[in-house]
This record gives C-alpha cells, structure tokens and sequence, in this order.
C-alpha cells in the first residue's frame, strides 16, 4: 500500500485561518487590562478563537513573558496555537524549542516584510526571476460568502451570525447581537450590538439607518454607550469604519 494513501488518515497541504495577536507594548499588565475590559463587553466575541501570538511589532530589544501571555489570552477564552516572530527574536524562539508554541509563518497584510531575493540564494538569475515573482504573487482570492438576510427584528438575547455580509431589515433591540465576517447593514433602528470584520477584516464597515447602539465593533475595536455618541449622528443613518484602529462615525445623506 503506498504511504500516500491509507484508509485510517490523510496528510494533505492545507491552509487555516487564524488571527494574529500583535503584541504592541511589553507590558503584561496593559495587556492583560485591555484584553479583559473587551471580553466584558462581549463575552462571546472571542469565544474558541485561534490566534497566533504575534511578537514582531516589538521594539529591539523589548520581550514580554510569553507563558504568561498565553494564560493570558486562555482566560478570555482565545487559543494560541503558535508564535511569529522575527528570526533576531531568539527569546521567543527559544521559549517555543524548549516545549511551548511552534514558530509559525505568517504572511498578512501588515506583517513583516518578504525576503528579498538574495535572501533566497538563486542557484541562476532566471531562477532568481521565477522565485521572486512567485514570491509576489499573492494567492487567488477565496469566492465571497454569500450575504444573510436577516427580514425580521431580533429581540433582546438573540443573535446573528454571518460568515460575509449581514444585511438586517429590522430593528435590532436592545440586548440582540449582530455579528459578520464582513459588513453589516441594518435598514432600521440598531439598539443592541453590532460587531463586523470578527476575523479581522479591517475593511469592513456598519450601515445603519438609525444608530442607537448599546456597542458597535469592526475587527475587535469597539465602542460602547459609556462613550456617548455626538448629536449628528445619535439616532441618525450613518456609516462606520476604521481608520488607523480608530472608528469613524459619519452621517449618511440619503436625499
């Protein structure tokens, strides 16, 4: 029987999809402190997330304890699966040999730079050419998922989920939850909460005809009713997404 092909399992290239944990500061604390305000805003948004602790945006020089991270990161509920880091970072590369996470490759859109061709030590420059140009080429996209339509309001308690956009044609009461992969738009009131890009689609943006949030969110950054919302958007149509890790809030002008 060939080692290929057995009727017990299959080894075949694949890909997951996981988020990246970016650590930004060594500071446990402020991480531990931000990290558990968001889940008590919403317990089940990080609900049996992967994630890959990403050390990288780290200054030289800087680390942060990395078993105590990944504690971390259990408590609300995520689950680490591996480390990025850059190859001088030899603590953490260290920590995963001696019996922690694996060291992972990652190739988002915000993450370290592509190796350069001599990097890659052509044996000829054609081969140069072909490898650089693979290197380059990014991998055909994934087909859309197709949108949810949701034509009926959502009471306190319940909620949504979309794997792409969500599209919500009425009221969304207080204490219901709408969630998407993609973006959400709600053609009526939005009383509870509304969380779009949940696996970090920075892109993703809320539509609403009139906002009246207990808490909005795209790609984990939130706000909430502690920040009040000003008067020319409160109760009004308007559009929201990122920009810099900050939400923008505008007014949509329908006539």
């Amino acid at each position: 029987m060939s080692l290929n092909k057995t009727p017990f399992f299959e080894l075949r290239s694949g890909s997951v999809d996981t988020l990246l944990f970016v650590v930004k500061t060594p500071d446990l604390d402020a991480l531990r402190n931000e990290l558990t305000r968001r889940f008590e805003a919403t317990p089940e948004f990080f609900a049996g997330d992967v994630v890959a602790i990403d050390v990288r945006r780290l200054a030289e020089g800087e680390r942060v304890s990395l078993p105590e991270l990944e504690k971390v990161l259990r408590d609300v509920r995520m689950r680490p699966i591996g480390i990025v880091a850059l190859p001088a970072q030899t603590w953490a590369i260290q920590w995963a040999n001696a019996g922690g996470l694996p060291i992972l490759e990652a190739r988002d859109r915000r993450g370290a730079p592509k190796p350069s061709v001599d990097e890659a030590k052509p044996n000829t420059e054609a081969a140069a050419v072909i490898e650089a140009a693979v290197a380059n080429t990014p991998p055909p996209p994934a087909p859309p998922a197709p949108a949810t339509i949701i034509d009926r309001p959502l009471r306190s308690g319940q909620q949504v989920y979309a794997k792409g956009d969500l599209v919500v044609l009425g009221l969304v009461s207080y204490g219901a939850e709408v969630i998407a992969e993609g973006n959400i738009h709600i053609y009526a009131p939005l009383r509870g909460r509304a969380l779009a890009g949940v696996h970090g689609n920075l892109d993703a943006r809320i539509f609403c005809t009139c906002l009246e949030p207990e808490l909005i969110s795209i790609a984990g950054i939130y706000r909430t009713t502690e920040n009040p919302l000003p008067a020319d958007v409160l109760s009004k149509p308007v559009q929201i997404w990122l920009n810099e890790e900050k939400l923008m809030i505008e007014p949509l002008r329908l006539t």
